[in-house]
């Protein structure tokens, strides 16, 4: 059983086109067989007809050559008796009076049997080749007579043969072409499937905002379109969180990398005592385990859109650590002030959220950042604000759009990713980031963030 299995399995092709090709031969193979079997049946029963027919006429004929008006039965001669002798068996009762010359006897027999049992009776023997006989009883007013003609049925069975082969001919032919066509139909039908598909797979590898749509296409490559078009929407999302994910890492990691490396500049320049080789140890390991938590809380995000634990922080805390590791220039002052409320988030997710703004306010400030925090009604509140050119009025819709800066050739670094992570990473701890038009002597960033 599992041979054959493997068998059907192995049989089966391996294409949709070879597959309905399959289905459209075996259909049209049985409606085929099916139609060749009535054929040739009724074909038969036509041509038995027709030889009962004759051999009725040629009886009919028989009779008239027999008188049955006396006591007995009399055969009178005509001039066509050797024509309507021919195969003829004439019966008075069961008497046999008349049989054709150098008859085989096996049809002899059969019409013996026939005359015994007299009536309008038709029956095919093959004993002596195939033979039909048929029996038409003659009556009269004082004898009975049976007039039995028999008929070769070779010419028949050779012509219903002929109209087999014929038609197994044309079932041969016709079951070719309809494998053939539909080959070609199902090939032509499938042309635009397999052109979406490479154009799908094309689109895909180059992230192409290219779709396929609904106009021009029958019902079912519309839903096909579709369904392409929304696997390609989503690689695309996939896409473009990927690139955001490394664009935002590689942007969070700078500062601590760059941190590392100055450390190991300025450790290897000059020879160092133990104390301060211990100092540049501890700078170096903050800035990896700041990293680590970086990897951690932008990872953790990007897996389920929201923090891995909702957590709590003494926001004046956390706050002030930042503005120690901030690196301002030296003619800068952040002042941080508040009445040390406490958030409803991680401390690593709130330096996440607030580093990018602190960080540009340093960025862009002339003489100094502030920081405050305080309690609101719903959450809250961190307000950074420096004093510097702030943010041009064109350019305030496009402010939390990843890599826009409003003038990337100013002179400072910068990808244009810091503002757009900081708000995702507020809203994903059920928080806000915005900007305050209303300030106008620099800029100023509020950050509401839910209550711990």
């Amino acid at each position: 059983m599992r041979a054959a299995r493997d068998l059907l399995r192995f049989l089966t092709p391996r294409t949709l086109r070879g597959r309905l090709s399959l289905v459209a031969l075996a259909t049209a193979a049985v409606l085929m067989a099916v139609l060749t079997l009535a054929f040739n049946a009724v074909a038969q029963q036509r041509l038995q007809h027709q030889a009962d027919d004759e051999l009725r006429t040629r009886a009919a004929a028989v009779a008239t050559t027999i008188d049955t008006t006396g006591t007995t039965v009399r055969v009178m001669e005509s001039s066509h008796d050797n024509l309507l002798d021919t195969n003829v068996w004439i019966y008075a009762g069961p008497r046999l009076l008349e049989a054709p010359p150098g008859t085989a006897s096996p049809l002899t027999h059969v019409a013996d049997r026939l005359a015994a049992h007299p009536g309008r009776v038709c029956v095919t023997s093959t004993s002596h080749g195939p033979f039909r006989l048929c029996a038409l009883p003659v009556a009269g007013g004082h004898s009975e007579a049976t007039v039995i003609a028999a008929l070769d049925l070779s010419p028949y069975r050779s012509s219903a043969d002929t109209l087999l082969l014929g038609s197994l001919a044309l079932d041969a032919v016709m079951l070719a072409s309809t494998y053939a066509l539909t080959r070609l139909a199902v090939g032509r039908a499938l042309r635009p499937v397999r052109a979406m598909t490479d154009q799908a797979a094309q689109w895909s590898a180059v992230a192409s905002a290219e779709r396929f749509g609904s106009k021009g296409h029958p019902v079912e490559l519309t839903r096909l379109g579709t369904s392409l078009d929304s696997l390609l929407d989503r690689i695309r999302t996939l896409l473009r969180h990927e690139q955001q994910l490394t664009g935002e890492l590689s942007h969070e990691l700078r500062t601590p990398l760059s941190r590392i490396i100055a450390e190991l500049d300025w450790w290897q320049s000059r020879p160092r005592t133990a104390d301060q080789t211990r100092a540049t140890h501890q700078v170096i390991t903050d800035a990896a385990v700041s990293m680590r938590t970086i990897c951690d809380t932008l990872l953790g995000d990007a897996r389920d859109g929201s923090p891995d634990t909702p957590g709590t922080a003494e926001s004046l805390t956390v706050l002030r650590r930042l503005a120690e590791t901030s690196c301002p220039p030296a003619h800068l002052t952040i002042v941080v002030d508040g009445s040390c409320p406490t958030v409803g988030v991680a401390p690593a997710l709130l330096e996440r959220i607030v580093s990018p703004l602190l960080a540009n306010a340093c960025r862009y400030a002339r003489a100094g950042v502030t920081v405050r925090v305080h309690d609101t009604s719903d959450g809250v509140r961190i307000e950074v604000t420096d004093d510097g050119p702030g943010v041009p009025p064109p350019f305030v819709p496009h402010l939390f759009e990843p890599g826009r800066r409003a003038d990337p050739g100013d002179g400072h670094s910068g990808a244009g990713l810091g503002l757009p992570l900081a708000r995702r990473l507020a809203r994903s701890a059920d928080g806000d980031l915005r900007f305050d038009r209303r300030h106008t002597a620099g800029a100023r960033f509020v950050v509401c963030l839910p209550a711990g």
